[in-house]
C-alpha cells in the first residue's frame, strides 16, 4: 500500500506550508484538497452556478480537466492559482464543500492523488473520510484570532487588500459552515494527532510533524514480515 500522510485543520493554521515541506523533505506527491474545491467553486462563480445547484456544479466539475499542475492550478486554460485564494473564494469553495454530489465528484479526483513512494494530502476530511486508513494523520489547530492575522498577511503579501475584522468575521463563518454540514464535518480523526499552532513558528510546528512521520514510517518498516 502506498503510505498516506494527513494534515488536516480549519485556515490559517499553515496545514499548506506544513503539507509542502514535509511532501518536499520526503519526496513525496502533494495534494492540495483545498485548491480542488477553490477552483471548483471559482468555476461556478464566473458562470453564474448557484452555490446550491448541486447538479449543475457537478456537469461543470466532470467537465473540467484535473487543475492541479505541481504547485499551479489551473481553471478553462488560465493560471488560476493567485485568485482562487482570496476570501470570497475560500467561503464559496465552503458552500460547495458542503453538497454530497459535490464530495462526492471530487473524491476521484484525490484518491487518485496518491502514487508511488508516498503522498502527503492537505485539507479538511482527508484523514477523516478522503484517506481513512493513512498511516499518519495529523490535525492542526489555532485561535481564530491568530488565524485572522495569518490569513491578513498572506493576502497582504500577494496583493489582496483587506481588513483583520473582514478576515475574522469570514473564517469564523467558513469555521460554522465546515463544522457544521452532514457531511464530513471538520474536525480530527480519533487518531490524528493533534497539534495547537498558536503559539508555535513555521519551523516549531515542522518539527513535530516531520519527527511524527519518521516515527510512523520507522514502525511501518519494522512492521513488515
Amino acid at each position: 500500500m502506498i503510505p498516506i500522510i494527513t494534515i488536516d485543520g480549519p485556515s490559517g493554521t499553515g496545514k499548506g506550508t506544513i503539507a509542502k515541506r514535509l511532501a518536499q523533505k520526503l519526496r513525496w506527491s502533494l495534494l492540495d484538497s483545498g485548491a480542488l474545491y477553490r477552483v471548483a467553486a471559482l468555476a461556478a462563480l464566473r458562470q453564474r452556478i448557484p452555490l446550491d445547484a448541486a447538479e449543475a456544479l457537478v456537469e461543470r466539475l466532470r467537465a473540467l480537466p484535473f487543475p492541479l499542475k505541481g504547485d499551479q492550478v489551473w481553471l478553462d486554460g488560465e493560471d488560476v492559482s493567485q485568485e482562487i485564494r482570496q476570501e470570497a473564494i475560500g467561503t464559496a469553495a465552503s458552500q460547495i464543500a458542503a453538497l454530497p454530489e459535490v464530495r462526492q465528484a471530487l473524491l476521484d479526483w484525490q484518491r487518485q492523488a496518491a502514487q508511488p513512494p508516498g503522498l502527503v494530502a492537505d485539507g479538511r476530511d482527508m484523514g477523516t473520510l478522503v484517506f481513512p486508513h493513512a498511516l499518519l494523520k495529523i490535525f492542526l489547530t489555532a485561535s481564530l484570532e491568530e488565524r485572522a492575522k495569518r490569513r491578513l498577511k498572506q493576502l497582504k503579501e500577494k496583493g489582496f487588500d483587506d481588513s483583520l475584522a473582514g478576515i475574522l468575521q469570514e473564517i469564523g463563518a467558513r469555521d460554522l459552515q465546515d463544522q457544521s454540514r452532514l457531511i464530513a464535518p471538520l474536525r480530527p480523526a480519533t487518531d490524528a494527532l493533534v497539534i495547537d499552532t498558536t503559539h508555535l513558528d513555521v519551523d516549531e510546528v515542522f518539527l513535530q510533524v516531520y519527527e511524527a512521520a519518521v516515527q510512523r514510517l520507522s514502525e511501518k518498516i519494522h512492521r513488515r514480515p
